[in-house]
């Protein structure tokens, strides 16, 4: 899968997508780092890659639609997180996208598991 990592996650959050086979781009790596919201989503929709983030403006399905979008995973960290949840968020991403395909969807990963927002039908 094509990734886009926002510019919180840094190069071990990219080390830990580009070790389990994904092809992963960083904010940072892009000169992304201030673009807005918009700006950075329609950058991922052009490069057909999914956004992961920790921005929780991402998870407002009513502003960014997510089947226009290749996929958006927003981690959800505790409060005062450290480094390992960050890094635990990111591991069940991973495990998560062996499973399921997250194109067109918007996956909230929190403690441990993955929401999937469904619009109702």
């Amino acid at each position: 899968m094509k990734i886009k990592l926002d510019e919180n996650l840094g190069r071990r959050g990219a080390k830990i997508f580009r070790t389990a086979g994904h092809d992963v781009e960083t904010v940072a790596s892009e000169r992304l780092s201030g673009a807005t919201d918009r700006e950075l989503i329609d950058v991922c929709r052009r490069e057909d890659r999914c956004l992961v983030t920790l921005d929780l403006d991402f998870s407002n399905p009513l502003v960014f639609r997510p089947s226009d979008y290749a996929g958006i995973a927003v981690l959800r960290l505790p409060h005062r997180a450290t480094d390992n949840d960050l890094w635990a968020a990111c591991e069940v991403l991973v495990r998560g996208l062996r499973i399921a395909p997250l194109e067109g969807r918007l996956w909230i990963i929190h403690r441990g598991i993955i929401r999937e927002y469904r619009p109702e039908q």
